[in-house]
């Protein structure tokens, strides 16, 4: 498998920042999937990650992610648009420093406000919850928006580094 240098930028928020991000459209609700199926959560993953080669969900066993999705703190939110699924947020608040583990939009979604809507979105229900910190990652093969779109939103680079990645 060919690999390629990959930064990594590590962002987080110690306090809550709130902006107005108007629903860009009518037709839009944030469902909490509690304990979702494997097959749905591997489609929202395979949806929203494919083209940035998100793969590590993706690839473990069936009773690890299970165990996982079933964590009573974990948390995975599904924007939905006209009632279809268009984009997840996934948390894991298992402690004070809330992790936003994945985000994104499945590709027919994107460009049209819905994003910088649902990270506001997912902020807020964050904050909501009061945490030490509320923090994530991105890097240089997500979508080109993806950083300046979280430190638009209030997010702050606490950590750069490089490492190789191995693609499919």
């Amino acid at each position: 498998m060919p690999t390629v240098d990959v930064k990594v930028y590590f962002l987080q928020m110690l306090s809550a920042y709130r902006k107005s991000v108007p629903a860009p459209r009518a037709g839009l609700s944030v469902i909490h999937a509690k304990n979702p199926t494997l097959a749905y959560y591997r489609f929202l993953y395979h949806g929203v990650g494919e083209a940035y080669h998100w793969y590590t969900r993706g690839r473990m066993p069936d009773e690890e992610l299970r165990e996982s999705l079933s964590h009573p703190r974990h948390e995975l939110h599904v924007l939905h648009v006209d009632g279809t699924p268009a984009g997840m947020a996934e948390l894991d608040c298992r402690t004070d420093d809330i992790e936003l583990v994945q985000f994104g939009l499945m590709p027919e979604f994107i460009g049209q406000g819905l994003g910088k809507y649902f990270l506001q979105w997912t902020i807020d229900h964050v904050w909501a919850r009061q945490p030490e910190r509320f923090w994530l990652h991105t890097c240089t093969l997500d979508h080109p928006v993806a950083l300046p779109n979280y430190l638009k939103a209030g997010f702050v680079l606490c950590q750069e580094e490089m490492i190789q990645r191995e693609l499919d």
